[in-house]
Order: structure tokens, then sequence, then C-alpha cells
């Protein structure tokens, strides 16, 4: 299917924009647009393009609404440098952005952790919830940041580093497998499928923006799988699972441990993100590894209010 004009110029701007994060770029959205269409409001100086605000549509009924595709944790508006921490400059180019956008039953995005000002959003009656996301800022100095482990976490690294070692070239699929686990444990449906996942992972894999992470013992059974991706400014802990028919082994914080040190030797990045969880179980593991709470934006806004009605409706007979 052909670009639409907006999506055209969208791909144009980000040729030459110095740091469009991961999750916008078009490429990784031509990958997680399965079940709907992504498309950017764009905004103007001059005739040339500043400042952009990705989203992806999907369409249920006679209703056609904005929300976060799979795949991708955070959106929002993107800026150029030269336009950023000017308060009247950004409100300008956002309301912009904001009149760029179709018509929508809703719309429902979470901003980057990065994107602190949503204050034009909130003018024209949009809604806010402060989520979080863990990040490590110092990987510049990896001894510094391992004395900050938890001693357990330390320990477990220890014993796991005698019996298991990281390979890189298994096949993706295993980490697919192991993945229904996580989810039955939060009593959730898996929320992708293999295709998808595959899908996505080829965009990365052709564009090296990912490394798989396998730890292996002596026998050759794996016992966890992660996929660290990333962009010019941060690395990714994107989608990691224990083998669920071997005893636990250390595996989870193993590969942690070794996704941190690729992110900060190989790939020579400041920011490792573990994307999120706000789950106390998740977040308790983070923090363990001396991780940052980061918040980020939750902004969204009914236009319709029988989409909300039907929105509500599906939450309380789910």
């Amino acid at each position: 299917m052909p670009d639409t004009p907006s999506q055209a110029a969208y791909r144009a701007f980000c040729a030459t924009a110095p740091d469009v994060p991961l999750f916008a770029q078009p490429w990784y959205l031509d990958a997680c647009a399965e079940g709907g269409s992504w498309d950017a409001a764009l905004a103007l100086k001059k005739g040339r393009p500043v400042a952009a605000l990705p989203y992806f549509v999907k369409q249920k009924g006679p209703f056609r609404y904005a929300t976060m595709p799979p795949f991708v944790k955070w959106l929002g508006p993107y800026l150029l440098p030269e336009l950023r921490g000017k308060l009247a400059t950004e409100h300008t180019v956002m309301k912009a952005l904001i009149a760029a956008l179709p018509p929508l039953a809703a719309f429902k995005q979470n901003f980057y952790p990065t994107i602190t000002n949503w204050l034009p959003f909130y003018w024209a009656d949009y809604q806010q919830t402060t989520y979080y996301t863990y990040r490590l800022t110092d990987l510049d100095n990896l001894p510094a940041l391992e004395a900050r482990f938890e001693a357990d976490v330390r320990r477990t690294l220890r014993k796991s580093a005698q019996h298991l070692r990281v390979l890189h070239d298994l096949d993706p699929k295993i980490l697919f497998d192991f993945a229904p686990a996580i989810y039955r444990k939060q009593q959730l449906p898996m929320p992708f499928s293999w295709q998808q996942f595959k899908r996505l992972d080829d965009a990365l894999a052709q564009q090296q923006a990912r490394k798989l992470f396998f730890a292996v013992d002596a026998s050759g059974q794996v016992h966890g799988a992660a996929q660290l991706i990333w962009d010019a400014q941060t690395a990714y802990f994107h989608l990691a699972a224990d083998n669920p028919a071997l005893p636990p082994s250390g595996a989870g914080k193993f590969l942690i441990w070794e996704t941190i040190r690729y992110a900060a030797e190989v790939l020579k990045l400041r920011c490792f993100d573990f994307e999120g969880s706000i789950l106390p179980g998740v977040e308790y593991v983070r923090v363990r590894f001396g991780a940052t709470q980061t918040p980020y934006s939750f902004v969204w806004k009914n236009h319709s209010r029988a989409f909300a009605l039907l929105e509500t409706a599906k939450t309380l007979f789910r």
C-alpha cells in the first residue's frame, strides 16, 4: 500500500532529524502496524517540518481511534533539538501538532520519558496519568554501577556466571516460545503472535538495532532469552523470558547484566531502559539493579462519548 502524503513527509523528516527515537522510526512502525495503520501529524515553520506526532489508528465498528501499536512502548511529539527547552516555542508547535490530527473517536498515547511538557494537550482538554519506567543512566562506569546492585543480585550473578554462558546466534523462536509463561503468570492472554514477533525482529536485525541473548548451560539447555534493542541514545530491555520447563537458575538477572554490559561496552550508550513496569514484582527487580524510577505520561482524550461508553462497558464486562 503506498504511503499517504503525510507518511511520505514523515519518512523524509525522519531521514534528516538527528535523534528520532527507535519506537517512532517509520520502519519500526511499519513492522508493528498489524491490525491498524500509522500516520503522522507534522508542524511546519516557514514551510519546513520542525516537529511530528506519529500515531497508530485502529477501527472498532464505526469508530476510528488512535492507540499504542504492539511492541511500541512510547510515542508522543518529537521536536527538533533547536526547538526544545523554549516553552513558548514548544507550546506553539504542540498546538500545531494537535490541530493537525485527523478526526478521531479517541486518542491514547504513552509519551516518551523525555517529554515533560504536555501542557498544550491539557489546554486542549486532554487528560494525563503518570506511569513509570526504570533507567540506568551512568553506563560509562560499570564497576560503580555494579557496586550499587543489591547484595542478593550480585550473589546471583556470581553463581549464575559459574554455570551459564551467553550465546547470540540461536533461533528467535526460542524466546517467543518462552514468552507465554510471562503472561500466564499475570493471567493475561499472549498479546502477540509468532508472525508479529518475527516481523519486528527481522526489521530490527536488518536495521542493526537488536541483539538476542540466550543463557545456556554446559549441556546446551537454554535457561532464558532476551532481546535488547536500541537507538542512538538508549538501549531498551525489550523482551525477556525464562525457560518455564527448567527450575530457577538466575538466568533472568544474568541476562539483564549481560545486556547492560553490551549496551555499555559495545554500543557505548549511557542509558539503559527497562521499559517499565508498575507491576510490584517487576518493579522490585528493576530497583534492585539500581535503576532510577523515571516518570512518563499517558495522555488521552475521548472525542466520542459513545466510544467512551463502549470502552467502559468492555472493561466492566471483561
